[in-house]
């Protein structure tokens, strides 16, 4: 009889332990599954501050670049207008040199 009641205590303590043992697996599953969600956040916030860096410095060398490419622009007019200034000069007299006759 002695024999029975140990064997059904060790058997109710081993559900306990099983229940336990489940009870402790969830949470470490739900603490896994909340560090995974919290990590992905993480990764998702620095590769869109990432994205919004390359964006930024894309704009800046982009604006750059256009200043320079204006500058170039304007100083490429005005040599072209300093040379042609003397040959419109010319023309012009060489014109009214034709119509005064």
């Amino acid at each position: 009889m002695e024999l029975i009641k140990k064997i059904k205590e060790t058997e109710t303590q081993a559900q306990q332990i099983i229940e336990k043992a489940k009870a402790e697996v969830a949470e470490l599953s739900e603490q896994a599954r909340t560090r995974r969600h919290e990590l992905l956040e993480r990764a998702q916030q620095q590769r869109k501050r990432a994205a919004e860096a390359a964006i930024d410095e894309a704009r800046s060398q982009g604006q750059a670049e256009a200043e320079t490419l204006k500058a170039e622009a304007e100083n490429q007019r005005q040599q072209l207008r300093a040379k042609a200034e003397p040959k419109i000069a010319d023309a012009v007299a060489k014109v009214m040199n034709y119509l005064k006759g």
